[in-house]
This record gives structure tokens, sequence and C-alpha cells, in this order.
């Protein structure tokens, strides 16, 4: 049986990813990187997350580049196409780190203890 496929998607500088990323790696998880900044994201991929998440869990709304746009491009991200075009626009805005496993979301953001769970 080969091993579970992981990718974490985020950005290298973000301190989330950053312990996600070392978590991973002390405890000898292989993972693949995409960075949101280099390889972007597509509508295709953030509608196969929204299978699995809400939006309002994918949208980080505490982070400085959603506290930094306009109302009107707040309130067009209510919406789901909204939302997923201001995700293509500014990653950034997306709760980071996504952690795949085998095509399928698993957990956003950084908890050593969810990671010792899900990768037990």
């Amino acid at each position: 049986m080969s091993a579970a496929k992981t990718i974490v998607y985020g950005i290298p500088n973000c301190d989330t990813v950053k312990k996600a990323r070392v978590w991973l790696e002390e405890n000898g998880v292989p993972f693949e990187f995409h960075d949101f900044k280099k390889a972007g994201v597509t509508a295709a991929l953030v509608k196969t997350w929204l299978k699995e998440v809400s939006l309002d869990a994918l949208v980080n709304r505490r982070g400085t580049t959603w506290r930094a746009l306009p109302d009107d491009v707040k309130a067009a991200a209510e919406t789901e196409a909204g939302a997923i075009a201001l995700m293509i626009e500014k990653p950034s805005v997306i709760k980071r780190p996504v952690v795949v496993v085998n095509g399928s979301v698993k957990t956003l953001g950084f908890s050593a203890d969810q990671y010792a769970t899900l990768f037990a």
C-alpha cells in the first residue's frame, strides 16, 4: 500500500504554515508544499475544497489581508462566486495551511494535537 499523498497549501512566510511544515517534517510525514504566491490557486481547486469545508471556514476574516479590503469587496465575498474570485486574486485571504490528504481537505490551520491525531 502506498503512503497517503499529503499536500500543504499556504505561503512560506506565514507563521502557522511554518509551524505545520516543521511539525510534519519532525514527525516524518512526507508532504508536498504548494505555495499560493508562486503557484496560485484555481477556481476548480477552491470549489473542490468547498465540497468539504464551509466558505466561512476557508476565508480568513481575521487576517490583515481581509481587514485591508474595501467594504464592497468584503460584501462581494459573501457569495460563493465572489469569495472564490477573491481567493484567486488574493490567496492570502485563504485560511492556511489547507492540508489535503489523498484529495480530501483534512484540516485548516495548525494544531499539534489535531495533527497528531490526523497523522497517527
